[in-house]
């Protein structure tokens, strides 16, 4: 038995729902090899499945707009003492499609293991943190939560978002294989004209997760709104079979 791996997940806000997380641990707990942990950190625990353990988000210094203006409370997971947690952690953002075996992530070796989406792009250039999903060892990076708090306002003010507060501030940071994690947008999204006609691709065999960043959300895929679900001049209308198959199969409502 390995009770030293933990899956951690993050909820605030009405945006992503309970059954965002109920689908994650489910998905999660199909694709991981022996025992783990899957923690959901939130202040609103309704409807959270039992196999869940649910703690609040960590006090790290915020105020309520640093939550919905950059994701700041994410790196409340770098605390010292993350509630009597130890061992590798793998955070994945809701908005996460899980497609294969996740073991191989938590193994690879980094104090922080991050995404690289410099290479999306079709670009040459240097890394782009992303932080849609990483790993790290549970209160090693404690010093990440401390620099923030010691001057809040000015790094917030510097870098806007938290993922790129951890690019500018971590001297060192491993990124993940690229085929290990797929973009929606720029990797499964038909082109411009033929997304008209056809829907999105399936994520490829080598895929273990497809990360959504904005619109669309993984949602508007499985219970489409009316007219277009992507972003102008993109458009994408209807369900897309491939991701209401795997809602289903991991106890979503269709």
């Amino acid at each position: 038995m390995n009770l030293s791996r933990t899956v951690i997940c993050m909820k605030w806000g009405t945006l992503y729902p309970a059954e965002y997380v109920n689908v994650l641990y489910q998905a999660c707990r199909a694709h991981i090899s022996g025992d783990f942990k899957f923690v959901c950190l939130t202040n609103e625990a309704q409807g959270l499945l039992p196999e869940v353990e649910v703690y609040p988000i960590p006090d790290i210094g915020l105020d309520e707009w640093h939550y919905y203006n950059g994701a700041w409370p994410k790196l409340g997971v770098f605390s010292h003492d993350l509630y009597g947690l130890r061992g590798r952690a793998l955070f994945i953002d809701l908005d996460s499609v899980i497609c294969s075996n996740l073991d191989e992530m938590f193994a690879l070796p980094g104090a922080l293991v991050a995404m690289d989406s410099q290479p999306w792009k079709g670009k040459p250039g240097s890394p782009r943190t992303m932080s849609s999903v990483f790993s790290f060892d549970i209160g090693a990076l404690g010093w990440i939560v401390d620099r923030l708090y010691s001057d809040r306002d000015v790094f917030v003010k510097k870098y806007q978002i938290e993922q790129d507060y951890l690019h500018g501030e971590v001297p060192e940071i491993t990124y993940w294989p690229q085929d290990w994690i797929v973009s929606f947008k720029y990797h499964l999204r038909q082109p411009l004209i033929i997304d008209r006609f056809r829907e999105p691709l399936s994520p490829p065999s080598t895929a273990k997760v497809v990360a959504f960043h904005g619109l669309p959300r993984p949602i508007d895929l499985i219970r489409p709104p009316k007219g277009n679900w992507d972003r102008f001049p993109h458009y994408g209308c209807g369900a897309v079979s491939w991701m209401q198959k795997y809602w289903h199969k991991f106890g979503g409502q269709i």
